[in-house]
C-alpha cells in the first residue's frame, strides 16, 4: 500500500496530524529546554504572558482548522477550546490543593505540571480515539454522553463546596503503604536511589514530587470523564476534538500560576460550568426534537460565551469586597 500524506487518518489527512504533532513537540521542547531549563518560581507577569501566548496559539490553530477543514469545523474547534479551557480552570482548584497538601514549592511545580501535560496528551489520545471509534460504530452513544453531561451538570450545581481531605485519599494511602516514599523532597527528582533503612542496600525511593504527579494525572482522568463527552456532544470529528483539547491543556501550566493566587475570585465559576454542561448535553436532544441535523455551531459558541462570561462577571462582582466571604469555610 502506498504511503501518502494526503491519505485520511481518523477523518483528516495524515499531513494535518503530523503538523499538529510537530507543533506540539516543538512547543514542549521550547518550554522545558529553553524557557524553564532550571528550577525557578514562575511569577504572575511571566505566567500571564505565557498564558496569553498559548491562548493566541490555540486560536491561530483554530484558524488553521477553519481554512483546511471548513467554517463549521473551525467554529466547533473554538467551542471545544473554550469549553475545555473553562473546565481546566476548575482543575486548577484541585492542582492547587494537591501542591498545598504535599508542600510542593512553587519552584518545582512547573516541572510536575510539564510531565503531567505529557501524560495528559497520551491519555486524552487514548480516550478520544476509543470514544471516536465507539461513536462511529454506535451512534446512539452520543445520547448516552449527552444524558451523562446533563446529570453531571445538575449534580455539580447542587454539590457542596467543601474541599476533599487529601490525607484520607485512598490512592495516596495506598502508595504510602506499598512504596518507599522519601520523607522530604529530593530537589526536582521524582525518584532517587538511597540505602534501605534495614539492609543498607541501595534501593529505589519515590519522592513527594512523584506523588503529586500521580495525583494530578488521576485528577485529569477524572476531569476528562466530563470534558471528553462534552466535546463529543459538540462535534464527532476526532481531529477537532483532540487538537482543541490539547491546545487548551497546553496552557494549563501558565494559567495555573496566573490564577492560583486569585482562585477565590472565581467563586461562582463552578455553577457556570454546571449550567454549561447541562446546555451542551441538552442541545443534542433539542436538535432532534426540532428536526435539525445538528445544533447550529454558531449558536452553541455564542451561548457558551454568554454562560461563562456571566459566571465570571458574577463571581468578580460578588468577591469584590474581601471583607465579605462568599464561600463557606472548608471543614
Amino acid at each position: 500500500m502506498d504511503f501518502s500524506l494526503t491519505a485520511p487518518f481518523l477523518g483528516q489527512p495524515i499531513w494535518m496530524w503530523l503538523t499538529f504533532i510537530g507543533l506540539v513537540g516543538l512547543l514542549l521542547a521550547f518550554d522545558l529546554g529553553v524557557l524553564h531549563r532550571g528550577d525557578k518560581e514562575i511569577g504572575v507577569k511571566e505566567s500571564l504572558l505565557l498564558s496569553g501566548f498559548y491562548i493566541v496559539l490555540g486560536l491561530a490553530f483554530g484558524a488553521f482548522v477553519w481554512i483546511n477543514v471548513g467554517a463549521q469545523a473551525g467554529v466547533e474547534y473554538l467551542t471545544g477550546f473554550v469549553v475545555e479551557k473553562s473546565l481546566a480552570v476548575d482543575n486548577i482548584f484541585v492542582i492547587a490543593m494537591i501542591f498545598g497538601a504535599l508542600a510542593i514549592p512553587r519552584a518545582y511545580q512547573h516541572r510536575v505540571l510539564f510531565w503531567g501535560i505529557l501524560g495528559v496528551i497520551v491519555l486524552r489520545a487514548i480516550m478520544i480515539g476509543f470514544g471516536a471509534t465507539l461513536v462511529a460504530e454506535y451512534g446512539w452513544l452520543l445520547y448516552v454522553f449527552a444524558a451523562f453531561l446533563i446529570f453531571t451538570g445538575i449534580k455539580m450545581l447542587f454539590a457542596s463546596d467543601h474541599e476533599p481531605d487529601l490525607e484520607n485519599n485512598r490512592l495516596l494511602k495506598f502508595m504510602r503503604r506499598r512504596f518507599r516514599i522519601t520523607p522530604r523532597l529530593e530537589g526536582h527528582r521524582f525518584v532517587v536511589v538511597q540505602p534501605h533503612p534495614n539492609s543498607g542496600k541501595p534501593v529505589l525511593w519515590l519522592t513527594p514530587l512523584f506523588l503529586a504527579l500521580v495525583l494530578i494525572e488521576i485528577a485529569d482522568v477524572i476531569f476528562a470523564v466530563d470534558s471528553v463527552p462534552a466535546i463529543f456532544a459538540i462535534t464527532t470529528d476526532a481531529y477537532v476534538i483532540y487538537t482543541s483539547n490539547i491546545f487548551a491543556i497546553l496552557g494549563l501550566r501558565a494559567l495555573y500560576f496566573a490564577l492560583a493566587a486569585i482562585l477565590h475570585r472565581f467563586a461562582y465559576l463552578k455553577q457556570a460550568l454546571a449550567v454549561l454542561l447541562v446546555f451542551i448535553g441538552s442541545k443534542v436532544f433539542v436538535a432532534d426534537l426540532l428536526g435539525w441535523t445538528k445544533f447550529p455551531a454558531e449558536w452553541s459558541l455564542g451561548i457558551t460565551f454568554v454562560i461563562l462570561a456571566s459566571g465570571i462577571a458574577y463571581s468578580l462582582w460578588r468577591t469584590r469586597r474581601p471583607d465579605k466571604p462568599v464561600l463557606p469555610a472548608a471543614e
